[in-house]
């Protein structure tokens, strides 16, 4: 949102005031005239940059930033200035050492009493530390799926290698062939992902994603494990995190619930309200429940860190005496960016 002053400069004493409490600050501070002139950065600016104070001022501070982002930091500004909309943008900056470092850039406009813009006020942020973390998880988030596609790889390898010598299990092989297969699909959807390593580009539905997750299991194709409901539009936004709760119930479902026995059932219904979907696991016909674990396993955290941190939804455990029940409520536009 702008700011709005009546007099955007103030006197002297507010201008002392101002700059005081900007070189108090931790992070870069800068500000500049309607037109983008930049004519103010702090004392953490020339710190960071070690720049001879006024040597950024109007349009230098362009040259601060890495060749490559040049262009593209201008031409944000200059939106920014045509439509007064606010700035935001990451971009490298040149550090003192020399180095570039990654830097979250912001802007807004302060306006007068009339509504027009007198002055830009900005913010520069070193994100260099977290972008470094955010690359290293990801690579060793695709190491990690890279070897899991390859022991299932190798697992079906085993398999078919094991039929050759009882030619009467074929039909038996090539079925559990096609299990390990759409286990490896099912673990595209739930690991995580960025922008580029996401298998399921644009948008699909939610039922088709479930079914597909859901695949793998038996019960499945056996009509004990049952998708009813309504269905709606889903993208990577929101596959993911609910790939990744399904995933975890039918898993465990299959060693401790009610799919870990032939006679069990579980019912999977969605129903949208208004512009929130109600997604309800419902197990029944497996192993009494006594009550509920004691313990809180990784399973359980991960379930709620997808629903609750990733979809701003929330979750709700019953342990029925004839299974669990579990309910899920999430914000209809959390599963796609659409």
């Amino acid at each position: 949102m702008p700011v709005s002053v009546t007099d955007p400069l103030g006197p002297a004493e507010s201008q002392i005031t101002f700059r005081q409490l900007a070189d108090a600050m931790p992070q870069m501070v800068w500000s500049a005239r309607p037109d983008g002139s930049h004519d103010y950065y702090n004392a953490q600016w020339y710190a960071f940059t070690g720049v001879p104070v006024g040597s950024t001022d109007g349009d230098g501070w362009n040259t601060m930033f890495h060749p490559d982002d040049q262009q593209r930091a201008w031409v944000r500004w200059q939106h920014s200035l045509e439509t007064g909309e606010p700035y935001e943008i990451e971009y490298r900056l040149r550090h003192h050492s020399g180095t570039y470092r990654w830097t979250l850039g912001r802007a807004l406009p302060v306006l007068s009493a009339s509504d027009e813009i007198v002055r830009w006020v900005g913010t520069c942020t070193d994100i260099d530390d977290q972008k470094r973390i955010i690359e290293r998880n990801e690579i060793l988030s695709r190491e990690l799926s890279h070897r899991i596609k390859n022991i299932f790889a190798v697992i079906s390898g085993l398999i078919s290698l094991s039929a050759r010598r009882y030619p009467a299990m074929q039909e038996f092989a090539q079925k559990l062939q096609q299990r390990v297969a759409a286990l490896g699909r099912a673990h595209d959807y739930v690991r995580p992902h960025s922008d580029e390593s996401a298998p399921h580009h644009g948008p699909t539905t939610l039922k088709s994603m479930l079914k597909e997750l859901l695949s793998p299991y038996p019960a499945l194709d056996e009509g004990r494990l049952a998708i009813l409901g309504d269905d709606h539009v889903i993208d990577d936004r929101g596959a993911t995190p609910i790939g990744l709760v399904f995933h975890e119930l039918a898993t465990n479902a299959s060693k401790y619930g009610s799919l870990c026995i032939p006679e069990g059932t579980v019912r999977l219904t969605s129903k949208i309200q208004s512009d929130v979907l109600l997604l309800r696991w419902e197990e029944r016909g497996g192993p009494a429940v006594q009550c509920a674990p004691n313990v809180t396993g990784f399973g359980t955290r991960l379930i709620e860190m997808s629903v609750v941190n990733q979809l701003g939804g929330s979750i709700t455990r019953e342990w029925l005496p004839e299974g669990l029940a579990v309910q899920i409520e999430v914000p209809l536009s959390a599963l796609s960016r659409t």
